[in-house]
């Protein structure tokens, strides 16, 4: 059994689970579709490599090539998380403004329609930074408590 992977899967999965309880507190919403779904509160992205790391550093030790590796690959995760998925995000959300821009443009005059996309494009990629410090925090959480539980 690989505790390490199995710790950060399963940190994965307590962190999308989060989403829904943290999403309906914020907005009022119960909204179990966000399980599935990447963005918002926590980031299950740094959650889980911070988890592998944490497990790897306590397991290992921070000297270890295992631990720098996991830390490396981690960062880059959450840079990525924040930085070009976010980005990707906000400009899903500037392009469906312009399509709801144009179906009003377009209703004004009744014989022209906009058939095209009747699809909105999902605006939630990415992470704000807290989102991933979250994430990072609730993967130092329990990929202490694996290592720890299981000594």
């Amino acid at each position: 059994m690989n505790r390490p992977m199995i710790t950060a899967l399963a940190t994965i999965g307590i962190a999308q689970t989060l989403k829904i309880p943290i999403n309906k507190a914020k907005t009022g919403e119960w909204d179990p579709s966000i399980l599935v779904e990447t963005g918002g509160m926590p980031s299950s992205h740094s959650a889980g490599v911070t988890a592998l790391a944490t497990y790897i550093a306590l397991d290992r030790g921070i000297p270890s090539v295992d631990f720098a590796l996991s830390t490396v690959f981690g960062l880059i995760v959450m840079y990525d998380a924040q930085g070009i998925r976010r980005q990707t995000g906000e400009l899903t959300l500037k392009v469906n403004e312009m399509d709801k821009e144009l179906e009003h443009l377009t209703g004004i005059h009744k014989k022209i329609t906009n058939r095209e996309r009747s699809v909105k494009l999902r605006e939630r990629l990415g992470h704000m930074p807290e989102e991933v410090v979250g994430g990072a925090l609730l993967g130092m959480l329990t990929g202490s408590l694996s290592y720890f539980i299981l000594r």
